[in-house]
């Protein structure tokens, strides 16, 4: 991401960086970059910063795979929500909140010693439909995946040859992005988010969203469980109509954010 790195791979770019702070999510890719970080002898600690966009689960998923690696994580608070910059949910909210939990990211790991701060954007991640990378670019946050070349893809077999549980982790973008631009993001929205995606995780479904639609759930599903989800229709429909006005179903198969 940063101009002064030139293309080189994990192992060159931890041998020239030896001490970095790693910003994790607990996702597929800032955990093998924690993973590649250790693996290469790196002084590393990972920051998982937890805010109201970030459901329970990944903050239990970052506390395994850091207990897996044997990692040094630690968990810093973010209140979003006070931003109005973010809760007003413009079209680049992204970047905002971006600001804010980097920012954040580099104080703590500027007063523990580290001067670099590394982030699991990979080379399949595109920069122009991603507005939280100009934030990356102003707080010069390097991204190692991306600079060693490495896809999504690349990123699940290497994570899944090293036995990282993360390799098959669906995509999960945060909380907000169930808001429509432009709609004001407020504490209930997002506690009624988790909420209802929790139910459709304990249903057996996963790599879904329920996004607020003029105060309707619409729920985006892979094509594949759609089965799954009318053999249950009725209950979720139940449980979901305690919260919203309505619950639809979109027939396209659900991709991206």
């Amino acid at each position: 991401m940063l101009s002064f790195f030139m293309q080189m791979n994990l192992k060159q770019f931890f041998e020239n960086n030896p001490k970095v702070a790693v910003a994790f999510s607990g996702g597929v890719d800032s955990s093998y970059l924690l993973y590649a970080a250790i693996k290469y002898g790196c002084d590393v600690t990972a920051y998982y910063v937890s805010s109201q966009f970030q459901p329970v689960f990944e903050l239990e998923d970052a506390k395994r795979l850091a207990t897996d690696l044997n990692a040094c994580m630690k968990i810093l608070q973010a209140d979003v929500l006070s931003s109005c910059n973010i809760t007003v949910n413009p079209p680049d909210r992204c970047y905002h909140c971006k600001k804010v939990i980097f920012s954040l990211i580099t104080e703590a790991a500027t007063k523990d010693g580290y001067s670099l701060i590394l982030d699991g954007t990979n080379a399949s991640d595109d920069e122009g439909d991603r507005p939280g990378m100009r934030a990356l670019r102003e707080l010069t946050v390097a991204s190692p995946l991306k600079i060693a070349g490495l896809t999504k893809q690349d990123v699940r077999r290497l994570s899944r040859e090293a036995g990282l549980f993360t390799w098959d982790k669906p995509a999960y973008a945060c909380l907000a992005t169930r808001i429509p631009t432009g709609e004001v993001i407020t504490a209930e929205k997002l506690k009624i988010t988790e909420e209802s995606e929790d139910l459709l995780f304990s249903y057996g479904l996963s790599d879904f969203r329920i996004r607020m639609f003029h105060g309707a759930a619409r729920i985006q599903l892979p094509k594949d469980q759609i089965e799954l989800f009318l053999k249950n229709r009725e209950d979720i429909v139940d449980s979901l109509k305690k919260s919203y006005s309505a619950v639809l179903l979109d027939l396209e198969a659900r991709n991206g954010q």
